[in-house]
């Protein structure tokens, strides 16, 4: 009823603000050496979620926008250097863009995701942001996309369907997923649970790495992946796209079909997408019961106008996974296949309501992030009928006021609210119920004077977790409930360098913090998913963080690269483990006696660093050799020993050919190799070693002019040597799949092939 409340009284605000004053932006993209005009180049303005093309003549126009605000505006054309430009509209209601040519296009980005939109060189958080073409490709999820294409990030997986983002070592409640401006709530406790999103509904996703408290709150101790859907077409226009493709190693088909319009201001969208594979195969075998199926539906309406815009977004995600309840001494692989997904089976289903605005009044503006998503998990034994059955409700509030510039201070404040209810509906307990609530406020400054930018912030946060206590029908206690407040003080500070046209510099150092999440604070029961009986520490601290990171980058016309250090010292670091090799004895519904291992959680302190780097190198316009890296090293120093769950160092190497072909646009073969490293460093009690590997990949595509239409066709090939390995963050590995015989584990997916094509459309008025 609030909610409903709040967003009738916005609307109503935005009818009395129709009457703001508006102009029509209008210019013109050119060559910078030749001043011949750049027809088809795309023209962005990130703040109001609005894009535009040029015509034939080089030329745009966007309609009603606010006459007076400073605006990052991003200009992108195929072989130039991607533009980023502030543009002040109450000066200029025409504006002539210079472009550069260059083989390189994404030296400067554009990132939303902090406080302040602003061009990455001039923003002092570590981000890297994957394209659209970069999604698409031989991945399974949103998560497995970003892992192969981001220094830094990697992932905790399980079988093909789950991908758990990891940063910088750091990964579950401490890192955050974005989406429509709202926290993405499910279940980021658990190890076997993915993130509830359509990898083709981004247009782009940002990976801020580092601690982001400041903006975000409790649990971005590691960093943030912001997930930004298409900008609406400009006036009169309709856009649409149909992707698809398939992937040999378990028949993963993907398929997805996205329109979206603008009539008058009048903006709407709509996308449909299903997934569907089989078992995956290893080079021993296809892994039994690893396929799953998952279906999407998402949409908007809204209005862009005069005083910004105002958008519902809503989404439906509905994920069914198999799993396979195996022990030491049973099979592991099979020679068939099947699409129908046997039991156990994990069915998970997310609905999300997010209203955003950006409401301008003149030289200030609001924006204002409304949501409301609905998580529910279901763990199905050997039934319809869930043993398992999670059922989480969250109400989300996120505002940040920018006030107007003054003496090159831009200063924003910031409100942030949400509230957690979630129940158990199923015969099997692990957490209890439990109402979650948070509040946190943040003043953040930015100024830019010459070639620099400083930047600082502080923010305060208040959460509070009630976790109810329950006994069983026998009058035995199953959980002691728990009632828990805490608070804390971040803060952060930033400056970056741009030196020149090719090296430029920036550094963060702050703090940031963790609430301990309802699972840590009150679990009692066996975690189906890991086979390992869970017990929480009600009397557990938060997570404070201190943290700071340095980075270079250097672009020219031959070579572009970065790289960057950090450290990350954490007080009070939370982890279940299971040091004195406790086990509790579990009597299921048969009456039959299983022993489990107990792992309970409790606090240590921890220090993460490391490096992460790329490198491109450009020789001639049509090569180009690609080289990623990135290591972690993390140590209990409370007991003098690894931190569990740590990525291996791994190097990405990939030869790019570009050539021109006479009929073909954006036509490439590239070859590439990925070397993971041993990872020796491992917490003993429940993982072992994994070995060195190298994974050889290649890919083929090319996009086909059909009169007016565009058709782009794709091959990739991943692991072509169809290497036996084992990855040192797969949950399927020796040691991490059962501690009873630590030679029993399940090998990564072996040799793939995709085949894929997408197709644009749209329609101009």
């Amino acid at each position: 009823m609030k909610l409903r409340l709040v967003s009738c009284l916005f609307f109503l605000f935005m009818q009395i603000s129709a009457f703001a004053n508006f102009i029509d932006f209008k210019g013109k993209v050119i060559d910078a050496k030749t001043h011949e005009t750049l027809p088809g180049a795309v023209i962005n303005i990130p703040d109001l979620r609005i894009s535009v093309a040029t015509n034939n003549k080089g030329e745009f126009t966007f309609k009603a926008i606010p006459a007076r605000g400073r605006y990052v505006v991003q200009v992108q054309y195929l072989s130039y250097k991607t533009l980023t430009q502030t543009v002040d509209f109450s000066t200029t209601t025409s504006f002539v863009f210079e472009m550069q040519p260059s083989i390189v296009e994404t030296h400067e980005v554009v990132i939303t995701g902090t406080p302040i939109t602003a061009g990455s060189r001039s923003n002092s958080t570590s981000a890297s942001v994957v394209t659209k073409d970069q999604l698409q490709g031989s991945s399974t999820n949103l998560i497995d996309a970003l892992a192969r294409q981001v220094p830094g990030v990697s992932q905790i997986t399980t079988s093909q369907a789950i991908s758990k983002p990891v940063i910088r070592g750091l990964s579950y409640n401490r890192v955050v997923t974005l989406n429509d401006g709202v926290k993405q709530q499910g279940q980021q406790w658990g190890d076997e649970h993915g993130i509830e999103m359509d990898q083709f509904q981004a247009e782009r996703v940002e990976v801020l790495r580092g601690a982001a408290s400041l903006q975000y709150g409790s649990d971005a101790l590691g960093g943030v992946i912001n997930v930004i859907d298409p900008p609406t077409p400009a006036e009169g226009n309709i856009k649409g796209e149909v992707l698809s493709n398939y992937s040999t190693n378990s028949g993963l088909t993907n398929t997805s079909v996205m329109l979206s319009g603008n009539e008058n201001g009048f903006v709407w969208r709509g996308r449909g997408t299903y997934q569907n594979a089989h078992e995956f195969k290893t080079p021993a075998g296809y892994y039994i019961n690893s396929g799953f199926n998952q279906t999407n539906f998402s949409g908007l309406l809204g209005v862009n106008k005069s005083w910004g815009y105002s958008h519902l977004n809503f989404s439906y995600f509905k994920n069914n996974i198999g799993f396979y309840d195996s022990e030491p001494g049973d099979p592991l692989y099979t020679d068939t296949k099947s699409r129908t997904i046997d039991y156990p089976r994990q069915d998970i289903r997310h609905y999300k309501l997010a209203l955003n605005n950006n409401f301008i009044f003149g030289s200030s503006s609001l924006k204002l992030d409304l949501g409301y998503q609905k998580n529910q998990r279901r763990e199905l034994e050997d039934s319809p009928v869930p043993n398992l059955f999670f059922d989480l409700s969250t109400y989300s509030l996120d505002a940040k006021y920018y006030l107007p510039e003054s003496n090159g201070w831009r200063p924003v404040i910031g409100l942030s609210s949400s509230l957690g209810h979630s129940v158990n509906l199923g015969e099997e307990l692990l957490i209890p119920a439990y109402d979650e609530f948070s509040s946190g406020a943040f003043v953040y400054a930015k100024k830019t004077w010459d070639q620099n930018t400083f930047s600082a912030g502080a923010r305060f946060d208040y959460i509070k977790n009630k976790g109810k206590a329950q006994n069983n029908t026998n009058g035995g206690v199953i959980f002691t409930g728990f009632d828990n407040n805490f608070s804390n003080v971040s803060a952060a500070l930033g400056f970056t360098h741009i030196f020149n046209d090719e090296f430029s510099f920036k550094s963060n150092a702050g703090s940031a913090f963790r609430a301990p999440n309802p699972a840590e604070l009150g679990s009692n029961g066996v975690h189906e998913g890991t086979s390992r009986y869970e017990i929480g520490n009600p009397n557990l601290s938060p997570e404070r963080s201190y943290q700071a990171d340095a980075t270079i980058e250097y672009g020219s016309r031959f070579v572009t690269g970065s790289v960057g250090v950090y450290e990350n010292y954490i007080h009070d670091f939370i982890y279940a483990s299971n040091t004195n090799k406790e086990q509790v004895t579990v009597v299921d519904e048969t009456g039959n006696p299983r022993d489990y291992d107990a792992y309970r959680y409790g606090q240590v302190n921890a220090n993460l660093y490391g490096f992460e780097g790329n490198l491109t190198l450009h020789p001639v316009s049509f090569i180009h050799f690609e080289n990623t890296f990135s290591y972690t090293r993390a140590k209990n120093t409370s007991f003098d020993r690894p931190l569990p769950l740590i990525p291996a160092g791994v190097l990405h190497n990939t030869l790019r050919f570009e050539p021109k072909v006479k009929g073909l646009t954006n036509f490439y073969i590239s070859a590439g190799i990925d070397n993971y490293f041993a990872q020796n460093r491992i917490d003993a009690t429940f993982e072992t070693p994994t070995d060195g590997y190298t994974l050889i990949n290649a890919g083929i595509g090319a996009t086909f002019k059909i009169g007016t239409q565009l058709l782009k066709l794709y091959v990739t090939g991943s692991n072509l040597g169809n290497k036996r390995y084992y990855d040192a963050l797969s949950r399927l590995r020796p040691g991490r799949y059962s501690q009873e015989d630590l030679s029993y584990g399940v090998y990564n997916a072996g040799r793939n092939i995709t085949f894929g094509f997408y197709l644009p459309f749209g329609t101009n008025k």
